[in-house]
């Protein structure tokens, strides 16, 4: 089993982060590097800033945007985001 946030096992035991799928590859092939960020929880994991938008996986935190991957990432940085924003 994964250890990370967005595994797939995670998905299919919560139904809150099954509904929150990441964005797919062919929304990153036609997005500008303005339109994609990288999740500050899962190190690597890019996201289309407007995909993460619609579906409520952003935080703002001391005036900066964050967006997330999935929703499992979310509640990782509310518990913490310090920690999370520094890494960004």
């Amino acid at each position: 089993m994964s250890n990370s946030c967005c595994s797939a096992t995670d998905r299919d035991n919560d139904k809150a982060l099954a509904a929150a799928v990441p964005p797919s590859a062919e929304n990153l092939l036609g997005a500008s590097s303005d339109d994609i960020a990288e999740c500050p929880v899962m190190n690597g994991s890019q996201v289309v800033k407007a995909d993460a938008e619609s579906t409520g996986l952003f935080r703002d935190h001391e005036g900066n945007r964050y967006w997330f991957c999935c929703a499992g990432c979310g509640p990782l940085f509310d518990a913490d985001p310090a920690k999370y924003a520094a890494a960004a």
